[in-house]
This record gives C-alpha cells, structure tokens and sequence, in this order.
C-alpha cells in the first residue's frame, strides 16, 4: 500500500473516531441531554457557562479600555475568599493593566518617522544626483577643452597637457 492511500486511510479512520466518540461522549449525546434535563445542578452550571460564553462573544466584538484587566481581576478576586482577597498578589491583581506591545506603543510615530526616512532618501537622491551631475560636467568640460587643444596646438600638445 502506497504511503498516499495509508495517510487517506489513517485520515478516514481519525474522523470516524472523532465523530464516534463526539456522538457517544459530547454534548449532544442522548444519555448526556436526558441527565441535563433531570439534573437542576447541571442546569445552572450550563447557564452559568452560557452567560460566559454569551460575555465573552460581547468582549470580542466591542473595542476593549486599557482597564478592562484591571476591572476583570478586581471582580475575580472579590470572589476569592477573605484571606486571598487581602494577599499582596490579589492587591497587585487589582491594579494590573496590560502593556501594549512595542509596535502599538510605536505606531503613533509611524507617519512622522516615514515621512523623516522620505526625506533623508530625497536628500540622498539630489546629493548623489548633483555630484553625478557635477562630475559629468567636469568629464564633459575636460573633452570640449581637449578637443579645442587638439585642434589649435595638434595631439601631441594636447595629450601632453591632459595627461596628468
């Protein structure tokens, strides 16, 4: 058996075990939905985690305050008994806010910092561009006097000026 079919057939045996095990172990289960609906405990559990769900899924969809760690650890650790409440990490807990990370610390010198680099490059450009043009110049200049020397005094004298 080539090495193509046995990795399709390992594939095909993992998803029949997944949704096997998912029908006989998860949530939708028959055994698991009847004990659901004759347990209270295992009610309010589930409707507990519904509303975690439920607020969680509004905390991705709305932007976050920079104190909103601050705000979920103080209501965390109201929850902790009296004696963790007053320890010197849960006090730390109650006032810690995130760090933004160093690009978004950063990003408000974005536009400044390229249009500085914009500039640096122009001025590098026009240096480069005007000592080209100089020094073309000065090539071009040194052939025009040449050649009049050339036609005045003869090549010899011409190529003996210009050889240094």
């Amino acid at each position: 058996m080539t090495s193509k079919k046995q990795n399709n057939k390992c594939r095909t045996i993992r998803t029949w075990l997944v949704r096997a095990l998912s029908n006989r172990l998860g949530f939708d289960a028959n055994w698991i939905q009847n004990h659901i609906a004759d347990c209270p405990k295992c009610q309010r559990r589930l409707a507990a985690l519904g509303k975690v769900d439920l607020a969680l899924s509004i905390i991705k969809s709305q932007p976050l305050k920079l104190d909103l760690l601050m705000r979920a650890n103080t209501q965390a650790v109201n929850v902790l008994k009296h004696s963790l409440r007053h320890a010197p990490k849960a006090q730390r807990l109650k006032t810690a806010r995130p760090e933004p990370k160093l690009l978004e610390r950063c990003a408000k010198y974005a536009h400044p910092a390229a249009n500085v680099a914009a500039c640096i490059t122009i001025m590098l450009l026009m240096k480069v561009g005007i000592f080209t043009s100089v020094d073309k110049f000065h090539t071009e200049g040194r052939k025009v006097v040449k050649q009049y020397y050339t036609t005045r005094l003869g090549q010899d004298l011409s190529d003996e000026i210009f050889s240094s």
